[in-house]
């Protein structure tokens, strides 16, 4: 990482509902230039926080995880919430090993005039910016026997579980702490 946060948020959001309007209010505040490290197990809720993000930035709806394609490019709507705003590139780079394949996909040439979402990007990205956010999305481990071995329940289909979402600001962009819990009520 980056050395220490300018600042750490930890939220507990109950449903992906939460999770989406967490993102969205998280994507009000983003500007051209900002990148966001995603980082969480399968099923924690990396995509449904993206989604949250594009509505927040007002892009084109239709957000999947881009596992296999590894960047997909969201334009910003002109008639959406934010109309000239930033377009949203969303990475996959869980199977990217280094900063290296980073660099091979090219974001910096998009880094000054999107907002940039990386999945799976901690320890890969840091080099593209001197500020980003780092996102980690927690799920809690169920009471079922695989649990119970310290096996991870890795079962995508309880996106109505609670999750903790800890959001850490680091470098000169993110000096001030962009959301405040009275703001996020619903959310915490």
């Amino acid at each position: 990482m980056m050395g220490d946060p300018q600042w750490e948020l930890s939220l507990s959001v109950q449903s992906a509902e939460e999770t989406h309007a967490l993102g969205a209010a998280l994507g009000a505040v983003l500007d051209a230039g900002d990148l966001v490290i995603l980082t969480g197990e399968l099923g924690a809720g990396k995509t449904t926080f993206t989604q949250g993000l594009g509505e927040g930035l007002g892009v084109r709806a239709g957000i999947i995880s881009p596992t296999f394609v590894l960047v997909r490019i969201h334009p910003n709507l002109p008639d959406g919430p934010r109309p000239g705003g930033p377009d949203l590139v969303h990475v996959d780079a869980y199977r990217l090993d280094s900063p290296a394949e980073i660099d091979d996909i090219d974001l910096e040439n998009t880094m000054d005039s999107t907002v940039t979402v990386v999945e799976w990007g901690r320890g890969r990205v840091e080099h593209l910016s001197d500020s980003l956010l780092d996102v980690e999305l927690h799920r809690p481990l169920r009471s079922s026997p695989a649990a119970a071995d310290g096996v991870l329940d890795f079962d995508t289909d309880d996106d109505d579980e609670p999750r903790t979402i800890l959001i850490r600001g680091f470098g000169p962009r993110w000096a001030e702490q962009p959301l405040r819990p009275a703001a996020l009520e619903g959310n915490s």
